[in-house]
């Protein structure tokens, strides 16, 4: 059996073959994304690329660092070429949920700058309906037991239910994104209609953003036991490798 570190360094294969030389490149956050950083630190050893990378989090950037790799500020870069990252759930239509590492934010800050985003992950990721990966939603901590209020009553309206609660760190503190700011991690089991969803947590003021990345995927790459499934937001076409 394919073990899953395995698979992930298959999909992140798939993707380095879409960088460029020249390219301003953003790099994801999580495992599947460090996978990619991986290989492309391997192929900058032999190849001069050129590259300006941007990193979504902290953790990318030092991470990105420590195998040669150069992070530029993000503050002077109004464009992004390409963004490769990972995801925690992607259904059939290619949306995505995302931010089990607490970067949704700055990831999808970077994607909306990109011309291309394309997304790696072992097709466990995979999933008819987004919703049983918790949801996380990155709040303000002022008036938390309000915004946490009205996240709920936004769920029921878009016919959400479950638990919300505030992530922790493993020493029981909250736990704290890049930008200072708490994360309330929604178990919904099912998001049935993740548009409204979207829109609704949207308008809540204590929201500052959601992990509910509708329509930003153009390429999906799933690496499965029996090879490297291709979607394409642009054909609806699957290809496999």
């Amino acid at each position: 059996m394919t073990d899953i570190q395995t698979l992930k360094r298959q999909a992140a294969a798939e993707a380095l073959k879409f960088v460029e030389p020249g390219m301003v490149l953003g790099l994801g956050t999580g495992s599947t994304a460090s996978a990619f950083i991986e290989l492309l630190a391997e192929r900058l050893k032999t190849e001069d690329l050129d590259l300006t990378c941007v990193a979504t989090s902290e953790q990318t950037k030092r991470f990105a660092e420590e195998r040669g790799i150069r992070i530029a500020d993000f503050n002077t870069i109004a464009d992004v070429d390409l963004t490769i990252d990972g995801a925690d759930e992607i259904d059939p239509q290619l949306n995505l949920l995302k931010g089990g590492g607490g970067a949704l934010l700055r990831e999808k800050i970077v994607a909306f700058a990109s011309d291309r985003v394309i997304i790696i992950a072992d097709a466990s990721k995979y999933v008819e309906q987004l919703g049983e990966f918790p949801l996380p939603v990155e709040i303000v901590d002022f008036g938390v037991a309000a915004t946490l209020a009205m996240i709920e009553a936004a769920a029921e309206d878009a016919g959400c239910q479950g638990s919300i609660a505030l992530r922790r760190t493993a020493s029981g503190e909250p736990f704290r994104t890049d930008g200072g700011h708490l994360i309330a991690d929604c178990a919904f089991g099912s998001i049935p209609d993740p548009e409204t969803l979207a829109d609704l947590l949207d308008i809540v003021p204590g929201v500052v953003e959601h992990g509910l990345f509708l329509g930003i995927a153009d390429d999906v790459f799933l690496a499965a036991p029996d090879g490297v499934r291709h979607y394409s937001a642009a054909t609806d076409d699957e290809d496999e490798d």
